[in-house]
């Protein structure tokens, strides 16, 4: 070790190697990556600006638009870069910054997933209720309880991360910095890394995987006692756009987390990192929008007043 030479930076291989897919590559991602920060922020002023948005529900998207455009901020800028840059290099201070960033997002979201189906299950479950258990102190505690546990998740792994030694080679093979492809390059034992990862994804996203869908078993049990179909259909709806939210980000993120070493799949992993990082963002409030007309409405005073002052 003491001959070898440490990492001080890192060559990304981006996304694709095919020259004649670079272009196409650059405009698709600047395409999503900007429609994923215009209908976010337009999805959180419509909230912001609109007093009967002012509920539990919406105070939780919020976050989660807050969220959606971290983790594209901390992803997209590079990859655009490695698709048009020659030199695709990443200082080792900045791919920690990335990871760091990234892990941070990704554990929030889930986290923020279950808080949400909780506030789900509360509305449907528990509706008399709901107003005492939902207040503003509890929605202001649970959203506490998101960042503060996501961003001491994300700092144990980069800390474990940082005792780590690099001397070669420093080829990552993907377009960000990832803690999977980055196990593969250390020069010394990633034993406990690995150990931690593993942890982590267990209580991040399987366990409030299990949790999300726990709630969600209680809310359809009580959706199907409810006598009349227009009721039903009313209820579900509320839960709908959030199962459908749920179930796309945990698909990927169980599948990129929960392979670490020398299992893990490279090609696999850029794909499944394109779509929680780009395609979620760009998606959720989408998802949110389409089927609300509450939310339809407060984008249309949004638009209405950005029209009279242009």
């Amino acid at each position: 070790m003491s001959n070898q030479t440490l990492v001080t930076e890192f060559i990304l291989q981006g996304f694709s190697e095919m020259p004649q897919l670079q272009a196409p590559l650059f405009v698709l991602f600047l395409i999503l990556y900007s429609v994923a920060l215009c209908s976010n922020s337009l999805f959180v002023t419509a909230i912001i600006f609109s007093s009967g948005l002012h509920t539990p529900m919406y105070f939780f998207l919020v976050n989660l638009a807050v969220l959606d455009v971290a983790c594209a901020c901390t992803v997209v800028p590079k990859l655009l870069e490695t698709l048009v840059a020659k030199k695709r290099t990443i200082s080792y201070e900045s791919c920690m910054t990335q990871m760091f960033f990234l892990s941070w997002s990704v554990a929030a979201e889930v986290l923020l997933f279950t808080a949400m189906a909780y506030d789900r299950y509360m509305a449907i479950c528990q509706p008399l209720h709901y107003s005492t258990l939902m207040s503003l102190r509890v929605c202001a505690a649970l959203a506490g309880a998101v960042w503060s546990i996501s961003v001491l998740g994300a700092g144990v792994n980069t800390c474990l991360m940082l005792r780590l030694t690099f001397c070669g080679p420093n080829v990552i093979d993907h377009f960000f910095c990832e803690i999977p492809p980055l196990l593969l390059l250390s020069c010394s034992s990633t034993y406990v890394n690995n150990i931690m990862t593993i942890v982590a994804d267990i209580f991040f996203a399987v366990f409030n995987f299990l949790l999300t869908m726990v709630s969600y078993g209680f809310i359809i049990s009580t959706i199907l006692k409810i006598r009349t179909a227009e009721g039903k259909r009313r209820a579900f709806s509320t839960c709908s756009s959030h199962l459908t939210v749920v179930t796309m980000y945990y698909s990927t993120i169980i599948y990129t987390y929960l392979s670490p070493g020398s299992s893990y799949s490279p090609e696999n992993g850029k794909i499944m990192a394109v779509l929680y990082s780009t395609v979620s963002p760009t998606l959720n409030p989408l998802i949110y929008t389409l089927r609300n007309k509450d939310v339809k409405a407060a984008l249309k005073k949004v638009f209405t007043f950005l029209a009279e002052k242009l």
